[in-house]
């Protein structure tokens, strides 16, 4: 990777930290719980951009925190996007067959222990954030569960995830602010919260923490119209998941609301802000800014 440009090679180092970490924080078991503790390893381990993971070890790296602390926290947050994908991808839900380039859980399992791995993924990222070895600060540990339970939870990631649902048994008839909102919770609470976790851990300033919040919001729903411009433009090869299921199923998106070009206008701009955000972090968030060009120039 020595070739590759700085994100590229920044990534691909912080995908490989983030896996050891998971692989210590989540080692293969024997016994009865085997089969349940195999499939949280197989959903969790290895694939997928880590982007979330990445931006805690970025927002960390602006206020000197610990690699070991950050890692820890990049770990968690991808346990929940783990867990969150797991059950997404159930025939309750979405009734995907595929994601990473290879089969879903409960293609691999069954479906009760697919329930079982994503509920276990959720558990074990709290029981990670709570122990002393991710900061010594327990009001620190405390505000990180607090965070990320509220970003997963029902005025978040779920919640989002039961408007989607609704959406499309409606017949997806949204117009853009509800889409907008869907977004926001389904995918950018989770975004907010890798941006802001590096600032919670190094006790930052509220202005600070704040301009990284903001960052990650901003970043997270240019995120999620790149994904709908993925799933109409791109191929399955391309992406490691189906595509054009959104259209298939008559869901309402950013793109069939205001079409591919408008579309891919309104992420530029969220991009823009995305990186005015990170004025005050001269230098140091550079890769934060090329972060933000990558979520809609990606091709996965």
């Amino acid at each position: 990777m020595t070739d590759a440009p700085p994100l590229a090679r920044a990534m691909a180092e912080a995908a490989a930290e983030i896996d050891q970490a998971l692989d210590i924080l989540l080692p293969a078991a024997e016994g009865p719980e085997a089969p349940l503790f195999a499939a949280m390893r197989y959903a969790v381990i290895g694939g997928g951009k880590r982007l979330r993971g990445f931006l805690v070890l970025e927002g960390a790296r602006q206020f000197s925190v610990s690699r070991q602390a950050a890692l820890r926290v990049a770990a968690a947050v991808e346990m929940v996007h783990a867990y969150s994908l797991v059950h997404d991808d159930l025939p309750a839900m979405d009734d995907d067959d595929l994601r990473r380039g290879k089969p879903t859980v409960h293609k691999a399992w069954d479906e009760a222990t697919a329930i079982l791995a994503g509920d276990a993924l959720q558990s074990h990222a709290f029981t990670v954030l709570a122990e002393e070895a991710t900061h010594p600060d327990p009001a620190v540990r405390v505000e990180l569960v607090r965070c990320l339970s509220k970003a997963a939870g029902p005025r978040g990631m779920c919640g989002g995830q039961m408007i989607d649902m609704l959406a499309e048994q409606s017949g997806g008839q949204m117009d853009e602010m509800a889409v907008g909102r869907l977004q926001t919770l389904k995918t950018g609470k989770l975004i907010e919260f890798s941006a802001e976790a590096g600032a919670v851990l190094g006790k930052a300033p509220t202005p600070q923490r704040h301009a990284l919040l903001a960052y990650g919001r901003d970043l997270g729903a240019a995120f999620q119209i790149a994904d709908d411009l993925l799933d109409a433009t791109a191929s399955a090869e391309e992406t490691g998941k189906a595509t054009g299921k959104d259209a298939a199923a008559g869901k309402a998106t950013l793109v069939s609301l205001l079409g591919l070009e408008r579309a891919r206008l309104q992420a530029e701009r969220l991009v823009a802000q995305a990186k005015d955000h990170l004025d005050g972090f001269g230098e140091r968030g550079d890769l934060l800014r090329m972060l933000a060009d990558f979520t809609i120039e990606r091709r996965s």
